[in-house]
């Protein structure tokens, strides 16, 4: 088993003051090519601390990837880091230092002296190309180790796992089939009340049934070696099986592109009506290519439910289209979301019974819930459903 590990550095990082999604990239794309990371750890801009870190983990990991430190700054310290903990000396890169120039140039600017730094690497190391960026990238073997510097911006640092690091490890390593990972999404439900649904299943030798609650929607993973797949797919068809009611998607693609790839197999555009969700509702979907033809925001306003869904199909015939969503105002914690099909049009007022969750979190369930109902209908469900901790107070059909 190859053990491969992350260490991220720079203050900002180790004292939280930004989110590394670096290391969440990076464990997935090892996990997709059959390397799961085995640890992980942080590191301040320091440089005892990071010569240190470099030595211990060289004793114990086959691979590091370290990330950060190699910008123009005086707290850029990754390379002189390396080339202590090696013994080695910095060495300017000639050619990468003329690529620098060039990228400078062709922008109508100097390049600034302390960018020189970015050129320089150990001695003993060979540098990784970066297409996208100024910091090159580099290699070497410490003690037991391969370690790979990288740069600390999510741009350059992943194409440079893609087509510098993920390769070079393919050619030295014989790399075991990828686990096979089963995911699918649910809305509705509560962790514990789906996790006591499904922890009775029996599972395979090696293989692991995991959740991530992520309001509001909980994702469930069924784990495993690929030599599992048979089995697993057994159990797979058990876990949907009991889950059909609160899924919402299977797989990686999220509800926004499934309904995209949906309205467009069936030629349907959608219009909007958005108050207390204010264009949240539309982001989403517009990102994902959804078919819109107009959506508006409105400001708050008073309407009973069979208001807001004659005001939806309204909306709809002014623009021409046969679907329309709505979503109306929060008042007192109840909300009405509105859907108008060719078929009929639906209303259902919420609300929430727990006020522990904060404006934006509301927002996104109520995206949530309208984005479900268009789903079930697509899919000729109950449009009207329960929600778990949000009760249902209304439903109406015309």
């Amino acid at each position: 088993m190859i053990r491969v590990e992350m260490l991220s550095t720079g203050d900002e990082v180790l004292h939280g003051q930004i989110v590394d999604t670096n290391a969440a990239w990076l464990a997935n794309v090892l996990f997709q090519h059959g390397l799961p990371m085995t640890s992980r750890s942080t590191v301040g801009d320091a440089m005892t601390s990071l010569v240190e870190a470099l030595q211990s983990r060289s004793q114990i990991a086959d691979v590091l990837i370290v990330n950060g430190g190699l910008g123009p700054t005086s707290d850029d310290l990754s390379a002189q880091a390396a080339a202590i903990a090696s013994g080695s000396e910095l060495v300017i890169q000639q050619p990468w230092l003329e690529k620098m120039e060039a990228w400078f140039a062709s922008r109508g600017r100097v390049m600034a002296p302390s960018n020189r730094k970015q050129a320089e690497i150990p001695a003993i190391a060979e540098m990784l190309d970066n297409p996208v960026g100024t910091a090159c990238g580099f290699a070497l073997q410490l003690n037991r180790c391969w370690i790979f510097f990288t740069p600390g911006v999510p741009s350059e640092f992943k194409v440079m796992v893609e087509q510098e690091i993920i390769p070079r490890l393919k050619a030295r390593f014989e790399l075991p089939e990828p686990p096979l990972c089963l995911r699918l999404t649910t809305f509705g439900r509560g962790e514990s009340d789906i996790a006591a649904e499904l922890e009775p299943l029996p599972l395979p030798e090696g293989v692991v049934m995991g959740y991530r609650s992520s309001m509001p929607i909980i994702e469930i993973k069924l784990t495993g070696p690929a030599s599992q797949r048979v089995a697993m797919e057994q159990v797979w068809q058990q876990v949907k099986l009991l889950l059909a009611e609160c899924t919402i998607f299977e797989g990686t693609e999220g509800l926004p592109a499934l309904l995209a790839r949906e309205l467009q197999q069936r030629g349907f555009h959608l219009a909007l009506s958005e108050q207390f969700t204010a264009g949240l509702l539309n982001w989403q979907l517009a990102a994902a290519d959804v078919a819109l033809s107009k959506a508006e925001i409105l400001p708050p306003q008073d309407e009973d439910l069979e208001a807001q869904v004659a005001r939806t199909r309204d909306w709809a015939k002014q623009q021409g289209v046969a679907l329309a969503l709505s979503v109306g105002n929060l008042v007192e914690g109840e909300v009405s979301i509105a859907l108008h099909t060719p078929e009929a049009s639906w209303g259902q007022r919420v609300k929430f019974t727990h006020g522990r969750h904060n404006v934006e979190t509301r927002q996104k369930v109520v995206a949530m819930m309208a984005m479900n109902m268009l789903r079930r209908w697509l899919h000729g469900s109950e449009v009207s459903t329960g929600h778990g901790w949000i009760d249902v107070l209304e439903t109406v059909k015309s």
